[in-house]
Formats: C-alpha cells, structure tokens, sequence
C-alpha cells in the first residue's frame, strides 16, 4: 500500500522524499479497512493518468466507489481522518525538531558562549602574567645599575672606613711616637 502511497502523493510533486517515505508510511500504517479515500484517491490517480480531466475522473472513480459502499460522508470524514493522521506525524515531527534545535544548536551556542567566557578569562589571566613578567623584566633591568650602584657605595664606604681607620691609627701612632719621644 505504501508504494502506492509514494506514487499518489509523491511522484511528480517534486517533493523531498524522505518526507514523502516518511508521511506515506504514516498513512499505510493508519490505512482504515475497506474502500475510503485512500483507495479512492488511488482510482483518481490511475483515472488522471488516462489523460481524464480532473470532474470526470472524480466522478467516474467515485461512481465505481459507491458500487463499494463508499458514500460522499464516508470519503469526506476518512479523507479527515487521514489529515489528522498527517497532523499528528507533523507534531511529532516539529517535537523532535525542537530537540534537534536544543541539542545540536541551543547545545552547541552554549558551548561556543562558555568557550568565549573561557577564552576571555584566559587572555585576562595572559595580560596579568605578561604585567608581571614585564615588572620582573624591568627589575632585571634595573638589576645591573642598581648592583653597580651598591657596589660603589660599598667600596666607597669601605674605603672611606679604611682610610679614616688608617689615619686614626696613624695619629695614635704619631701619639706614641710623641710619647717616647717627649716623654
């Protein structure tokens, strides 16, 4: 029955058909026992492809129908029944493309945001490091001066140290020396 199906509301449309296959089995699986519209819509189609235009292939198939016992209530509410089959497999087809949306999209802009945030705070984190280096680089800069600079003052200290050391000594010696000498 399905294949029928494909050829009624398929073929010729230019529709996908994957939707086609899909939406066709809906309806073979829904397919309500004995002639309704299905198997009237199936008479249409074979009548349309003699080349019948389209009031009289509609009013020869369901002539040849009623001699089946199909009445124009009974083609109208099962033709319906078959809308609402079709209605509730695009329910169900817009719920899982919501959670298709969710999961591959809504998922994936979640992950791109929390990269972003991660990304950021990973350059916040790199401009610190780099204020850092670049305060130690500036002391390893100044390093050199400011140890000459010690060093100086060191030796100057030490020699000014040395040199008031040694003439202390040598007025105490010049003392002694006067001492043994005048005395």
């Amino acid at each position: 029955m399905q294949k029928n199906l494909i050829t009624i509301f398929g073929e010729g449309h230019g529709l996908d058909s994957k939707s086609v296959d899909f939406l066709t089995k809906a309806l073979a699986k829904s397919n309500l026992p004995g002639f309704d519209y299905l198997e009237f819509k199936q008479a249409l189609t074979s009548l349309s492809a003699m080349n019948m235009d389209e009031s009289t292939a509609v009013k020869s198939a369901f002539a040849t129908a009623k001699t089946m016992g199909l009445t124009k209530t009974k083609l109208v509410d099962t033709a319906r029944h078959y809308k609402k089959i079709l209605d509730k497999e695009k329910e169900q087809f817009s719920s899982a493309m919501e959670n298709q949306v969710s999961k591959k999209i809504d998922g994936k802009k979640k992950e791109v945001t929390k990269l972003k945030k991660q990304i950021e705070a990973h350059q916040a984190k790199i401009k610190e490091l780099e204020g850092q280096i670049k305060k130690y680089q500036t002391t390893i800069d100044n390093a050199d001066a400011e140890i000459q600079d010690s060093k100086n003052r060191i030796e100057e200290t030490r020699d000014n140290f040395e040199h008031t050391h040694q003439s202390i000594l040598n007025q105490i010696e010049k003392d002694i020396e006067n001492f043994n000498k005048y005395l």
